[in-house]
């Protein structure tokens, strides 16, 4: 049984994660992480992680980025390894993840969704082929009307993956509005849609002549990050350090 730390427990990817674990009997949150709580968790709650002196094989974390911080000075402090799900971190905070990778094990994606990560595998093997052959690449995503950062940060992902999978030839393109000239071959193209509930759909568009292929991943419910996450941790748990990416969780 894995015991986990789950590092901003009431917070909405919190509490779905606290729900898939419960029923879970690979995986059990024995504390959890929170400035706010209301004793409504079926584990102890502590407003700040270094209250917490409760033995676990991993640590889950959904918070806010001005908390990683201390998570991982914490993580390495106790030598847990750690499942970063938390995103918008700052240059120095990601130095701090690779610093804090040379003592423990951490874990970090841009999105922790099982099939998105997959997806990133078939970009890696089919890209080239149809870079080679002349399509244009173009990457759309759309996500619910309250989320601030334009493009996300698993649209970025999966145009790093095909532009490490061509030698980094291309350059990202995120708006054409403000200059009068055709498309580019060295380009990927990124929009982003904001609207209404839409929990997360990314669609890479491969454009050749008189044929166009489309890969796309719709979310459907936060849940299915909350499953990667879960996965990641079970996995995790027990590595030594070093960074990990969910390639390693997918196979």
């Amino acid at each position: 049984m894995v015991k986990a730390i789950m590092h901003g427990c009431n917070g909405k990817m919190g509490q779905v994660i606290t729900n898939l674990v419960a029923a879970d009997n690979d995986i059990e949150i024995v504390a959890g992480i929170d400035p706010h709580d209301d004793g409504h968790n079926a584990y102890p709650v502590y407003r700040s992680i270094f209250e917490c002196g409760i033995d676990a094989d991993v640590i889950i974390d959904f918070a806010a980025a001005g908390a990683v911080n201390n998570l991982l000075d914490y993580a390495v402090k106790k030598n847990i390894p750690v499942v970063l799900c938390t995103t918008g971190l700052s240059p120095e905070q990601l130095e701090k993840v690779e610093e804090a990778a040379k003592e423990v094990a951490v874990l970090k994606s841009a999105n922790m969704s099982l099939g998105i990560n997959t997806l990133f595998k078939v970009l890696a093997d089919v890209s080239p082929l149809l870079s080679a052959a002349g399509f244009d690449i173009e990457i759309v995503e759309k996500h619910h009307r309250l989320k601030v950062d334009a493009p996300s940060g698993t649209a970025l992902a999966l145009a790093d993956s095909i532009n490490a999978a061509n030698d980094n030839k291309y350059v990202y393109k995120f708006d054409r509005s403000q200059v009068r000239e055709k498309r580019t071959d060295n380009e990927i193209g990124i929009s982003a849609v904001r609207g209404g509930t839409i929990v997360g759909e990314h669609e890479v568009i491969f454009a050749g002549e008189d044929e166009v292929i489309e890969l796309k991943h719709t979310a459907y419910s936060k849940a299915v990050f909350a499953k990667g996450a879960i996965e990641a941790a079970k996995y995790l748990a027990g590595k030594p350090a070093g960074r990990y990416t969910m390639k390693e969780v997918i196979g």
